[in-house]
């Protein structure tokens, strides 16, 4: 199955990012997660997605409910997504300390046992704080994080406050929760893919997100990181899925561009990696050309749509 690590659909402008100024709603999230996208000569979509507000939403501004009201409020379309389309998207849960470390953390359990949620999402440029000098701050939600095995997704890639070894403490003294360094380290500030390269080649618990990651450096990385090290992400939108799609299955071609990677194995970067992060059961490549177009209508990702139960425990 194919997996997106990284998606925000809103039902407002956003107001950060602002793009062309019409919410990117959750209908148009699946309709571009739909595709079809040719992977290996077969038509592919992406089946599920973990889906968070715009960073540029989560904050103060004029008119919000404070404490864990207001939290509630910037999470509640992401949370009405996931009980519409429970077969499709898997909720991120955005911590924002700033509206209280220990409301945060009591939201985040909130989400993960109403809504499943298994991700969440740090954003320390858009909240405004140092993660290496406000481990007080990270700790109630990593511990939520440690008791209910929910990923970290860190976004990286630009200063002040979010180049990667920045997050190194918190990694650190948390060993039993894994973290996923957004973008690979690349964002509109800098280039840390080696960073987070290295981050991910000596720390168990480190896994690096392919989108922005620059394709001869995909496969660099690819040849040297453990397979189950690099999963699927596109940060989408502003970004095409397509474009990062292309650049993990182009690892199967012939060097210097790919490095003769096996389909099974292009199935774990595509989605079966991040799948075993969350206890999700992985699935193989489709066998054929048949087979994956049947998948393009099939019930999304193995799930059963009566029970919401995977189909091949159900």
């Amino acid at each position: 199955m194919i997996i997106d690590t990284h998606l925000h659909p809103t039902n407002l402008v956003d107001e950060a990012w602002r793009h062309t100024g019409t919410p990117f709603t959750g209908e148009r999230m699946l309709k571009l997660m739909d595709g079809p996208y040719m992977i290996n000569g077969k038509p592919r979509r992406i089946d599920m997605g973990f889906i968070q507000p715009p960073p540029g939403n989560t904050g103060y501004r004029d008119g919000n409910r404070m404490g864990r009201d207001g939290i509630r409020d910037y999470m509640s379309y992401i949370a009405e997504l996931c009980q519409n389309y429970p077969d499709r998207f898997i909720g991120n849960f955005t911590f924002n300390p700033r509206w209280g470390p220990e409301n945060g953390a009591l939201e985040l359990e909130f989400h993960v046992k109403e809504y499943g949620f298994k991700m969440l999402k740090l954003h320390a440029n858009m909240h405004g704080y140092r993660p290496d000098r406000a481990l007080e701050w990270l700790r109630p939600a990593m511990k939520m994080c440690a008791k209910y095995n929910v990923v970290v997704l860190i976004h990286t890639g630009d200063g002040p406050y979010t180049i990667p070894t920045m997050f190194y403490p918190i990694i650190r003294e948390f060993p039993m929760v894994n973290f996923i360094i957004g973008h690979f380290g690349i964002q509109t500030g800098g280039n840390y893919s080696f960073e987070s390269f290295w981050m991910a080649h000596d720390t168990p618990n480190v896994y690096c997100e392919s989108g922005w990651c620059f394709q001869s450096r995909i496969v660099e990385f690819a040849k040297q990181l453990e397979k189950h090290k690099i999963v699927f992400g596109t940060d989408s939108p502003p970004n095409d899925p397509g474009m990062w799609l292309r650049e993990l299955e182009v690892l199967c071609h012939d060097a210097p561009q790919g490095m003769n990677l096996s389909e099974d194995d292009l199935e774990g970067y595509l989605g079966n990696n991040v799948a075993k992060l969350v206890g999700i059961d992985p699935t193989p490549p489709p066998a054929n050309l048949e087979d994956a177009k049947a998948r393009l209508t099939d019930t999304y990702a193995g799930v059963d749509r009566a029970t919401g139960r995977h189909l091949a425990t159900a």
